[in-house]
């Protein structure tokens, strides 16, 4: 084929670094913002974070306008000269030549010393508190079994029990595996597993290393110092009619133990101060802390959006590097301030552009909620992202860029920005409900419910409906169970 030159007109998409960059700052959460601003600091010279002396020196003369002007005069005026003084008499105490084995402690006044040790003690044992790993149930139980007195023999199989141990504390293998897995030169007997397995239960928390609910609460019950009537009678029902307790058929259960209904009642309060996760206390979660996006506030009768100036450092370009770059001027050292001002630039711009659409994205579910912000989830309106797309002219895959793992502090609570967004139930006025309203109703209604009967999920259908929300009862038993409320026959009980 000939070679030949052509021209075509077309439309193309592309995606720019400035572009691309846009859209990962704006789909960061607040901690993972802080660490890419961090390496944006660390990697391009031309960035610097601005100083906060004016803002600091603002803050100071509110705080003095709001009546703290004495408390500011007191330490400026007089605790210096009392310092003062204090340190002048100190230093005159100190003499100008030490011994050569002389140490601190010889010449710092003791109180002080104590002072400082004690604190320093305090904020060593926090850190260590904070830092260090938790403790699992394994190692609160093998720190038991090394001040048991026990031969080796019993303490390699006790080590064999205490390896099958899962975190709620149960026994998660038999017997019959455990004494397969031990070494045949060991010569055991199945008896003596099992008589090593009641003196591991014997340890602390009370009730581990059992292998069913039932084993756990009766040795509970067995540990209990004073064996009244009433725990005779909840030991009875736990090894007979565990079963009829787990339905809570409390006729049928008063009916085969023959006891009355005060003395069922009293069983069970007995029964429900057991553990049935004797592990579980031995579980510590470590605390997740959410630093909001917006804060959102009420002034002068208005629901106000303001961004968080905590969650990210204000940047500048830094104007002695920016000077130095010469025009015309093509060398290396010149080429390289240049594209790093062009980065820097780029990356401001992206976090304004980031800053300026999460606003306008939580001014218009403030204003789309204003309900919830005045009288709570009940009052919640149907809303989808299309919804904010359309309000704010951008795509739905903007904004939800924009609402995942962004955070919004209310008077009422912080809240994810997508835990305003929720599905629709039609009424039967023509209306709409919120799905997130929904479930606050049901709370409501289970919370204000006769614990003798307990709503049905028909009944609660059936009680919505008649306030004008048609809602299916396989949408009630979802609705529940996304809240964590069970069944009506597990939430029966005896007043």
């Amino acid at each position: 084929m000939k070679p030949s030159l052509e021209l075509r007109i077309g439309q193309q998409l592309t995606m720019t670094p400035q572009l691309q960059q846009a859209i990962k700052l704006l789909q960061l959460s607040t901690l993972d913002l802080q660490q890419e601003i961090q390496l944006a600091l660390d990697s391009n010279p031309m960035l610097e974070q601005e100083e906060q002396n004016q803002e600091n020196e603002a803050s100071l003369d509110e705080l003095a306008s709001t009546g703290l002007t004495d408390f500011t005069e007191v330490s400026k005026d007089e605790k210096p000269d009392e310092t003062r003084e204090t340190q002048d008499d100190w230093n005159e105490s100190i003499p100008s030549d030490l011994a050569i084995d002389s140490g601190w402690e010889d010449v710092y006044q003791t109180s002080a010393s104590s002072q400082s040790s004690g604190s320093g003690d305090t904020l060593s044992d926090d850190f260590t508190t904070r830092t260090s790993p938790s403790e699992t149930i394994q190692d609160h139980l093998e720190w038991q079994l090394n001040l048991t007195p026990m031969s080796d023999t019993d303490r390699i199989i006790a080590l064999s029990i205490i390896e099958a141990v899962d975190d709620n504390g149960y026994l998660t293998t038999s017997l019959e595996e455990i004494h397969e897995g031990l070494d045949p030169d060991l010569e055991v007997e199945m008896d003596e597993v099992e008589m090593v397995l009641h003196r591991v239960q014997n340890f602390d928390p009370v009730g581990v290393a059992c292998r069913d609910l039932r084993e756990c609460l009766l040795l509970q019950l067995r540990q209990l110092p004073e064996k009244t009537d009433d725990v005779v009678n909840a030991y009875r029902i736990i090894d007979r009619y565990i079963e009829l307790l787990g339905t809570r058929d409390y006729a049928t259960l008063m009916r085969r133990t023959r006891l009355k209904e005060d003395q069922l009642r009293d069983a069970l309060h007995i029964i429900q101060s057991l553990t049935p996760h004797p592990g579980s206390a031995l579980q510590s979660t470590e605390a997740e802390y959410v630093i909001p996006d917006v804060v959102v506030r009420k002034k002068k009768g208005r629901w106000t959006v303001e961004l968080n100036p905590e969650t990210a450092p204000k940047l500048r370009i830094n104007d002695g590097y920016a000077s130095l770059i010469r025009r015309a001027d093509s060398s290396a050292d010149n080429t390289y301030l240049k594209n790093h001002l062009q980065e820097a630039r780029w990356f401001i711009k992206s976090l304004q552009s980031r800053n300026e659409t999460l606003l306008k994205v939580a001014t218009k579910i403030v204003e789309h909620q204003r309900g919830f912000f005045d009288y709570g989830e009940e009052a919640m309106k149907p809303l989808v992202l299309h919804d904010i797309a359309e309000l704010v002219d951008m795509h739905e895959s903007t904004i939800s860029r924009v609402t995942t793992q962004k955070f919004m502090h209310t008077p009422r609570g912080i809240f994810e920005l997508k835990y305003f967004f929720s599905s629709h139930v039609s009424t039967s006025s023509g209306g709409e409900c919120s799905s997130t309203a929904i479930r606050a109703l049901i709370k409501k209604l289970v919370a204000a419910e006769n614990p003798r009967k307990p709503l049905s999920d028909s009944k609660i259908a059936t009680l919505l409906g008649e306030q004008g929300i048609e809602v299916a009862r396989r949408t009630i038993a979802k609705y529940r169970e996304s809240l964590a409320i069970p069944p009506s026959n597990e939430r029966k009980r005896l007043v």
